[in-house]
């Protein structure tokens, strides 16, 4: 009955839905409107260069994706044969699918959660195993998967205390999900056992830690991270990455760093909004700012103050070639994003106060000393001076931020060994 109510009023609310990807989305980003026939579960098996039946791995954005790469590349090397198709919310999670994998998997929408749609979806794909990424929990699409009997793996999963207080309002519908499970691999007994208290089976907990952890730089980032060092001379002067960076964000930053300009001239910072819909809005605030700077799309970089990173798929190389790197949504009241991509290049992090996304990752690395916590832009200014005058203190920051991710890898490897538990076998 529960889930009866809440397919009725998806549906109620379904034109406001649609209005809102369709129209307000799409006219900030033309990528919402794209491909919008998926978002009702009209995907077509002629994605897959074979047959058989696909793995669907669900990434619910950018963030996702990027923490998944490496477990699903895993997986493609144990199953060169396996069809896998990876699903997301977002256009920009749709470009880092498609930058990440090329043709060698394949992408589209997650259906809306409409009975309807996730039906056509299921039905039409057929696949061996639905994996969920993290905690993107959809009624429809879980039960229905559980009634055709497709395993649901919820994998690297999370669960604060503030969302699961959330599913305890709406306990009825919260039962049908947890019923829906059918193996989970959280990232440590206290989000395991929130779980439990929702009404997951125990039996069907495990423990595997993050697979964020599991980030090992390529060699061909690293050969690309050696060029952006060189391009922007960081061995003779002070570079900063501001990673992920939001509305209201950006002028803390550029605020920060003109501060920090009075004390050291030569310094850089290089700003990455985290939606490309923020990319002009920004180069419009540099522009009527002091402040000189280039587009790193426009590839003409003469030694302004600031690089606006307009570009996708570079964060990590970009992040790579810093000192030091700030981690956006963390001064506003965002979440945080994600600071491992930068401590796995040996750069450490600042990051402001606000990291709940990341509950699971920033204790650690601050308890060992891989990141610090400013409160506000003034003291992002002090720490950013800081670490320029002190050149030791910044790599020790940058070798300890490594050495909370080398300490806490593992757990792609326990990942897979349960993804492997629900795959057929290959012809």
């Amino acid at each position: 009955m529960a889930r009866i109510f809440y397919s009725f009023a998806l549906i109620l609310i379904s034109p406001l839905i649609v209005f809102y990807l369709y129209v307000l989305r799409g006219k900030k980003n033309k990528g919402y409107r794209a491909h919008f026939k998926e978002r009702f579960g009209f995907v077509s098996k002629s994605l897959f260069t074979s047959k058989g039946k696909p793995l669907v791995v669900h990434c619910a954005s950018v963030g996702e994706v990027l923490a998944a790469a490496p477990l699903i590349k895993a997986l493609q090397k144990q199953h060169p044969q396996l069809n896998i198709l990876i699903t997301c919310n977002t256009p920009t999670g749709r470009e880092q699918i498609i930058n990440q994998f090329k043709n060698t998997a394949a992408c589209s929408y997650l259906p809306m959660d409409f009975p309807f749609s996730t039906a056509r979806f299921l039905k039409r794909l057929n696949p061996q195993a639905l994996c969920i990424l993290e905690t993107e929990l959809w009624p429809n699409l879980m039960a229905i998967s559980h009634k055709k009997n497709i395993p649901v793996l919820v994998l690297n999963a999370r669960l604060s205390e503030k969302s699961q207080q959330g599913y305890q309002k709406v306990a009825k519908l919260t039962q049908i999900i947890m019923r829906s499970i059918t193996v989970l691999a959280s990232h440590n007994k206290k989000d395991a056992a929130r779980f439990i208290e929702l009404g997951l089976p125990p039996s069907k907990s495990h423990v595997t830690g993050s697979i964020k952890f599991d980030i090992n730089p390529s060699n061909e980032q690293l050969a690309s991270v050696a060029n952006l060092k060189a391009e922007y001379k960081t061995q003779e002067r002070f570079v900063w990455v501001a990673g992920s960076t939001h509305p209201l964000e950006h002028e803390m930053i550029l605020n920060a760093h003109q501060q920090l300009l009075k004390k050291h001239p030569n310094s850089l910072l290089v700003i990455a909004p985290r939606h490309p819909e923020q990319f002009d809005k920004v180069a419009d605030t540099l522009a009527q700012s002091p402040l000189s700077f280039s587009r790193r799309s426009n590839d003409n970089y003469q030694n302004e103050q600031v690089l606006l990173a307009d570009t996708l798929g570079e964060l990590q190389c970009l992040y790579g070639a810093g000192n030091v790197s700030y981690v956006g949504g963390s001064l506003i009241r965002r979440g945080g994003h994600n600071p491992l991509e930068a401590a796995a290049f040996s750069v450490g992090v600042i990051t402001g106060p606000h990291t709940y996304n990341f509950d699971h990752v920033y204790p650690e690395l601050i308890k060992l000393k891989g990141a610090v916590v400013v409160e506000n832009t003034d003291e992002l200014a002090t720490q950013l001076i800081n670490l320029s005058q002190n050149t030791k203190a910044c790599q020790t920051l940058g070798n300890k931020a490594q050495q909370c991710v080398l300490k806490n890898q593992g757990a792609i490897k326990k990942t897979l060994t349960i993804i492997n538990q629900y795959l057929e076998p290959q012809a």
